[in-house]
């Protein structure tokens, strides 16, 4: 399952935008590569998936809009072959912030029954040793 399609890229950015990124034949086809939109959608999928991997069981039954917002923001910084406009790269900078901060559970996902169960080491432990000194061999000394 993708998190973003070719249709919410469209939406967002503009056919003219993805057109100028992605129609890349000699001469101009005139037409948005959708292959090329295909493989940075699924370079994209890849990059979420790593950072939900050690959060979340994959795959996830449905995109949470988060999600979706995430990876059209990555998706349209990787069509760009150069330097993307300083508000895209800001846009995938923050995108990959956030990322990190759902694989650390700093920002959960509204995904039920999806995140694997802790244990119960995480907590302290502690063992305790014999006492030497006991009420019983102080008598005399209390």
């Amino acid at each position: 399952m993708s998190y973003a399609t070719l249709d919410m890229l469209t939406a967002r950015y503009g056919e003219r935008l993805l057109l100028q990124l992605t129609d890349r034949a000699t001469p101009p086809a005139g037409a948005v590569d959708s292959a090329i939109v295909d493989a940075a959608l699924g370079d994209t999928d890849a990059v979420i998936d790593g950072y939900l991997a050690g959060r979340y069981a994959l795959p996830l039954s449905s995109t949470p809009p988060l999600l979706a917002d995430l990876a059209q923001a990555i998706a349209i910084y990787k069509l760009h072959p150069f330097m993307p406009d300083p508000k895209i790269e800001q846009d995938y900078k923050d995108a990959m912030t956030q990322l990190d901060r759902i694989s650390r559970g700093t920002v959960r996902l509204p995904l039920e029954g999806v995140e694997p169960a802790g244990t119960d080491l995480s907590g302290v432990v502690t063992t305790d040793r014999d006492r030497p000194f006991t009420a019983e061999n102080l008598t005399g000394f209390i």
